[in-house]
């Protein structure tokens, strides 16, 4: 089939960087000669990308929270969207936060949440996940 063929063609000539790169014209690349810079990537693109992301961030919340799959499903959303901006070295710095998790005191996680150089960077976002996980309340998604 002509499209493996041509696969293997560029691949061979482009090779193949799983992180971002400035190719030879300083443009920022990834993958197989996938130009960032003038091209992006698609939506369906991105969601893929989101989806394979969503999934190691819950295995990261498993990780880190053994008691994980007994939570509401508003602190499990909590706990993987955090596991998801932070990834699991730094959210398995919240040592108090976790700790709180696991003998379920809510109002104390979230107050951790909230005392963290985390939650000035990411501002409202860190309100709204205290919210959840104070209050079991659903997100408004």
């Amino acid at each position: 089939m002509i499209v493996t063929d041509l696969e293997e063609l560029i691949v061979r000539h482009e090779g193949m960087i799983l992180h971002p790169y400035n190719d030879t014209v300083g443009k920022l690349t990834i993958g197989v000669g996938r130009n960032l810079s003038d091209n992006g990537i698609t939506e369906e693109e991105a969601r893929f990308l989101l989806h394979n992301d969503l999934y190691t961030a819950l295995e990261t919340a498993r990780a880190l929270v053994p008691t994980f799959d007994t939570l509401s499903r508003p602190r499990q959303l909590v706990v993987a969207s955090m596991a998801f901006n932070l990834g699991q070295k730094r959210l398995a710095g919240f040592k108090k936060m976790l700790t709180a998790l696991q003998v379920g005191d809510y109002s104390k996680a979230a107050d951790e949440m909230l005392n963290s150089a985390w939650a000035v960077q990411v501002g409202n976002r860190s309100h709204e996940l205290a919210a959840m996980m104070r209050g079991n309340l659903s997100t408004e998604v």
